[in-house]
């Protein structure tokens, strides 16, 4: 009886031990942050709809069709930077193109995020980068894209909800 519910525990838990003695902790969590920010922002810029793509709650802010457009330039940025992998060359788009041009974008930009960062370690944390005029490290940089994606995406949700619109995170669980 003991042997029946030892081996299939031990079957269960390799993984998760396996996952846990990653030789690359925090470029694994970064990896997972970039899939899950990035199904979140498609997610918001697919919910408003295309005839809101301008609008800003006040005139000093910026539309949501600049927040889509601001985080595919983020994306190019941060993610080129921190892999070490050049961003492909991209037609310009201003905030102001369809808002399939601009989903598309985004998407390309977290597709890139995610090819470039694949073979990203732990191994180059330390090492000095600048960046928007700021020096820091490629886990300073890491953390500073982390912040700017959980930053915008309360932007675009309280975009969303002003517009009476549910947030991606905000939705009920399907059953």
């Amino acid at each position: 009886m003991r042997l029946r519910v030892t081996v299939p525990l031990l079957a269960a838990l390799v993984p998760v031990l396996a996952a846990a003695q990653s030789p690359s902790p925090v470029a694994d969590a970064f990896r997972n942050e970039v899939k899950s920010r990035g199904k979140n922002l498609m997610a918001a810029a697919e919910i408003m709809p295309a005839d809101k793509y301008g609008f800003k709650p006040t005139p000093a802010q910026m539309s949501f069709g600049d927040v889509v457009l601001h985080l595919s330039g983020g994306n190019d940025a941060f993610c080129s930077a921190i892999s070490g992998v050049k961003a492909p060359a991209r037609t310009k788009l201003t905030s102001a193109d369809s808002k399939a041009a601009l989903t598309a974008r985004l998407k390309e930009t977290f597709d890139f995020c995610n090819e470039s960062l694949a073979k990203l370690d732990d191994s180059k944390l330390a090492e000095p980068m600048s960046m928007f005029g700021m020096s820091s490290t490629r886990a300073g940089f890491m953390l500073t894209a982390a912040d700017d994606w959980g930053d915008h995406y309360s932007q675009s949700s309280i975009y969303l909800r002003l517009n009476g619109l549910l947030p991606p995170t905000a939705k009920p669980p399907a059953k």
